[in-house]
């Protein structure tokens, strides 16, 4: 990035935003905050010594198992030697069979519970990412498809982790905020990038769709040539075809 300049009185300054120098990023402006930058690489190094330190600990309790070239092998040798010293001169079929029963009840016992976990696992999705969706100001103001198309399209690449929304590119990397580098975007900043890369970006950006001219009666023709469909024709479709859909320039009628 390079720095952005103005000129007063024929000299040279760096143009300020909030206190914070700008930098150009293509066609756009970026604040720097270099007090967070610092505060972040703090951070960060400290993190990195932590794991390395995490990373001795485990190499020198590894050495304990030196020569042990069969986890699992060994693993059922002991099993076999705690059976002789605890004179359980049980048949081994029978002991896996009394095993597999007291796995199937605990399982039996706690589905219960675990389907009730899913359930309110979704919920929470629901509303920490849904709800970001439905409250985006980026979506309301920068794109022409409504928020929940634009889920239905992008949604796979956000989760949940520690209880924040957590956006990853095409190729499952974390988002980074370009205005507070080592910081995770929000989910506005992004959104928008994921937009920006998206080869539909000139079908949902406001201004930028196509008008899709040539539409044909019955095959999605709406007022004026633009190519339309209805809700319960995008929700019905499969992934694959709602971006092909939208590629083509088709938009969301009630």
């Amino acid at each position: 990035m390079e720095l952005q300049t103005i000129e007063i009185e024929g000299k040279t300054y760096a143009e300020i935003q909030d206190g914070k120098p700008l930098y150009k990023d293509g066609e756009k402006s970026v604040a720097f905050d270099a007090p967070g930058t610092v505060a972040t690489i703090a951070r960060i190094n400290a993190e990195a010594k932590g794991n390395r330190e995490r990373a001795q600990i485990a190499e020198t309790s590894l050495k304990t198992f030196e020569g042990i070239t069969d986890p699992a092998a060994a693993i059922a040798a002991l099993g076999t030697v705690k059976n002789l010293d605890d004179k359980k001169l049980v048949d081994a079929g029978e002991v896996e069979r009394v095993k597999a029963e007291a796995i199937k009840a605990v399982e039996e016992k706690y589905k219960p519970i675990l389907e009730e976990l899913d359930g309110l696992q979704g919920q929470l999705r629901q509303e920490k990412i849904g709800g970001s969706f439905a409250r985006s100001k980026f979506i309301a103001d920068k794109l022409a498809v409504p928020a929940h198309m634009v889920e239905k399209t992008f949604g796979d690449q956000f989760s949940i982790e520690d209880g924040k929304v957590i956006a990853k590119d095409s190729n499952g990397n974390q988002i980074y905020s370009k205005s507070k580098p080592g910081e995770i975007a929000d989910f506005d900043e992004a959104m928008e990038i994921i937009v920006e890369s998206s080869p539909y970006r000139d079908n949902i950006m406001k201004g930028l769709q196509q008008n899709g001219g040539g539409s044909k009666p019955g095959n999605g023709g709406g007022a004026g040539g633009q190519k339309t469909m209805t809700r319960a024709e995008y929700d019905a479709m499969p992934v694959g075809d709602r971006q092909t859909k939208m590629s083509d320039g088709f938009t969301l009628t009630e």
